[in-house]
């Protein structure tokens, strides 16, 4: 399928128009044309990327992969140089888990509040790992902790994605009992996403635990009521209905596949899209 802008142009024909016009975008035609490819392929204006805190374990049993980090920091520059507005909530299982905590004798909303300085310990990660490689991006907190964050606000958060940073949102909700995935949707709502993107280790929704069932089937596809009806693990019960009743698409694709991120963003069908 040919990619067309918003006036019916090609990437190719849109780059002549601006040579032609004299537009000083013009002279650069030939390498502004991939610019404008990219533009064009983007399917999502904005999007909310969900990434769990054990994706950034990579091979390691805790903590955080550099390496993991480094791919993780450079497909999100991919999809931000494509003109893609990001914000992003990563967990913090692979340093605390509140739930798991309080099953070990802790005080759950203690818990859960070691839960949310982890999510920042992450975000801090990948907001050093973008600034790396030239990517504009600040990080928001649930719960004020300047200077390490800024506190979250969704017209500030809305207005940096917009001049082009990413935003890292991180520490929950800032109230226990709610997990990042409910944080996630909460954001990706607020934010008014086109989608949230769930990177995760496997490649999309199945009927069952791939890893557990080689029989398992990997739908393209699902409504958020055959979710709920099938007790599919897609993400926790709160996080679901506040999707469903929100209408915010989830699609759920291995982000561990360097390049996968892009895939997704281009409208390549590699993962499962989960509406209503």
């Amino acid at each position: 399928m040919v990619r067309k802008n918003h006036r019916g142009q090609t990437q190719n024909q849109w780059a002549d128009t601006l040579h032609e016009a004299g537009h000083p975008l013009g002279k650069f035609r030939n390498a502004f044309k991939k610019t404008i490819q990219l533009y064009i392929m983007a399917r999502f204006k904005r999007i909310l990327l969900k990434l769990s805190g054990e994706s950034l374990m990579g091979n390691q049993g805790y903590g955080i992969d550099a390496d993991r980090l480094s791919d993780y920091a450079r497909q999100i520059k991919e999809i931000r140089d494509m003109g893609v507005q990001i914000g992003i909530v990563i967990g913090g299982g692979n340093i605390f888990r509140g739930l798991s905590g309080s099953q070990k004798g802790f005080d759950r909303v203690k818990g859960d509040q070691m839960g949310m300085c982890a999510t920042v310990i992450n975000s801090l990660a990948l907001s050093s790992a973008l600034g790396a490689i030239g990517v504009k991006n600040k990080v928001m907190t649930a719960i004020r902790m300047e200077p390490i964050g800024e506190f979250y606000n969704k017209w500030n958060a809305i207005e940096a994605m917009e001049n082009g940073k990413v935003c890292i949102f991180s520490a929950g909700t800032g109230n226990p009992y709610f997990t990042t995935d409910t944080g996630s949707s909460l954001r990706g709502i607020e934010i008014e996403a086109d989608v949230m993107l769930k990177g995760t280790r496997v490649d999309g929704v199945y009927t069952a635990d791939p890893e557990k069932d080689p029989s398992a089937t990997k739908y393209s596809e699902i409504t958020y009521k055959e979710v709920l009806e099938q007790g599919l693990k897609v993400m926790d019960l709160t996080a679901i209905c506040m999707c469903q009743d929100n209408n915010l698409p989830i699609y759920v694709f291995n982000m561990d596949v360097v390049g996968n991120l892009r895939k997704v963003i281009a409208g390549e069908d590699i993962g499962t899209l989960v509406h209503n």
